[in-house]
């Protein structure tokens, strides 16, 4: 171990003679280092890649800018988050302009970004497909959500800037076309805010009631013109695709040109290639339609015509396979010559034979044949004679009878023996019980005697509470009836 001299360092501190740099706080040097850093670096532009990307719930969004070597601290304060053209996504590649500062209460420095960007069109490309990817794969894009467009569309709502060439050329279209009323809701294309407004049309055209202060369109048309990708990436924002997927009417999505394509594309129900393209799938041509009818009906009256013609071809081809008329009445009419000639001849032959029988059956309804009968009945009768005794004596042997009888079924009543002195015995269900062992197993049973009826039960019988009770009461009522077994 060295040993050093005790005047050069010692316990405490102590101010050296000549010595000008005096001993500073943490924060003082802090602050110092802070002022020096953004007096040297007050205004900078930095390019990396993003990464561990957030936004605090106060609105504040905090990253880090990165290359293969070092990584630097970022913020964006809530004033400038909102008004960023695109959302920041971990992976893509900016170019952040802003100043540098320390954050002494970590001692670490950080840049202020006041303007985010892209890092050229790659860049721009890369988060346009992974914004692709991501909204496909929550089926914003599916082919199976698409919806048919009206083949006559009354009404046609657009969505684009009331003063481009793109409405003029819509409207121009549609004139040549197929005249349809127009509903234009005015919005931005492009630059802050358009996406929203775009948005906002969409949902509101969607929203409209038949019959409300703006008609409910049967189409609508999402249209710009051409421009750089940056001119058209309001139509790549979520929201804008969103907006037109959850659309309930139609949309045709007229984006840019040809070769331009956008995320509204691909969420819309039918791309076009132009807005001029899109004017012209809304709608169909009214001359060709106007042909189309009147070739149709004189097609129709030609099928017409034709079927006619055909008909009366038929109509005489089977005309000349049928006979004639006095061809067919003539046997008719020869049958009738002959009838109405045997029709007399019979008639008069009918009345003949009715005569003939008239004449055979008078002769056995003489007056002295039906008189005479009528004398042989009446001594029948006479000869009838009813005898009172015999009535009298016939009543007398049925009414001997009936008294024999009633007093056999007297003799034979099961109750005629308790007279004499007998018991019948029965159990509570009204049965007979003929043998002691039936008595026993049924305890409680009725004594049937000439003059009343008696309940008893077999001596040592296990009785409940209940009866118990109950025989307790009928006993005081009643004098006690003697045990038999």
């Amino acid at each position: 171990m060295t040993d050093f001299p005790s005047d050069d360092f010692g316990l405490l501190a102590t101010d050296t003679p000549g010595d000008n740099a005096p001993a500073l706080s943490v924060s003082e040097l802090s602050g110092a280092l802070k002022r020096t850093v953004e007096d040297a670096f007050g205004h900078v532009r930095v390019r990396g890649e993003i990464s561990g990307w957030k936004r605090a719930a106060s609105g504040h969004c905090y990253l880090c800018l990165k290359d293969d070597k070092a990584v630097l601290d970022g913020v964006i304060w809530k004033a400038v988050a909102g008004a960023l053209r695109f959302r920041p996504e971990d992976g893509i590649e900016v170019v952040a302009t802003g100043r540098l500062t320390t954050y002494p209460g970590r001692s670490r420095y950080q840049i202020v970004i006041d303007r985010l960007e892209l890092a050229g069109q790659g860049a721009l490309m890369a988060l346009l497909d992974k914004r692709r990817q991501a909204l496909a794969a929550e089926g914003l894009f599916d082919a199976a959500a698409k919806k048919p467009l009206p083949f006559m569309p009354k009404v046609i709502g657009v969505v684009t800037s009331p003063t481009g060439a793109v409405i003029r050329d819509i409207l121009h279209r549609l004139e040549d076309r197929c005249p349809t009323h127009v509903v234009v809701w005015p919005v931005a294309v492009q630059g802050e805010g358009a996406a929203e407004q775009v948005a906002a049309a969409v949902r509101g055209f969607d929203a409209a009631r038949p019959g409300g202060p703006v008609p409910r369109p049967d189409l609508v048309i999402v249209a710009r013109g051409g421009g750089s990708i940056e001119d058209l990436w309001a139509f790549n924002e979520e929201a804008v695709v969103r907006a037109v997927a959850d659309c309930s009417i139609p949309i045709i999505s007229a984006v840019g040109h040809e070769t331009d394509t956008s995320l509204c594309d691909f969420a819309a129900d039918v791309r076009a290639p132009t807005p001029t393209a899109a004017a012209e799938m809304a709608v169909p041509v009214r001359a060709e339609l106007a042909a189309l009818v009147a070739d149709l009906g004189a097609r129709a009256a030609r099928c017409t015509h034709r079927t006619h013609e055909r008909a009366a071809e038929q109509l005489a081809n089977c005309l000349r396979h049928f006979p004639a008329r006095d061809d067919l009445l003539a046997p008719q009419r020869q049958r009738l010559d002959e009838l109405s000639e045997r029709l007399p001849r019979a008639l008069s032959a009918r009345l003949g034979h009715a005569r003939a029988d008239l004449g055979h059956a008078a002769g056995a309804l003489r007056p002295a044949l039906l008189t005479a009968r009528h004398a042989r009945a009446a001594d029948r009768l006479a000869s009838v004679r009813l005898d009172g005794q015999i009535i009298l004596r016939k009543i007398a042997e049925g009414d001997r009878a009936v008294k024999a009888l009633w007093r056999v079924a007297e003799l034979a009543h099961p109750n005629k023996p308790l007279e004499k002195g007998y018991v019948r015995v029965e159990d509570r269900s009204g049965h007979v019980l003929t043998a002691a062992a039936a008595a026993r197993a049924a305890r409680h049973f009725t004594l049937i005697f000439a003059d009343g009826r008696v309940d008893a039960e077999v001596a040592g019988a296990a009785k409940s509470p209940v009866e118990r009770a109950r025989r307790a009461s009928y006993s005081q009522d009643k004098p006690e009836q003697p045990k038999l077994f």
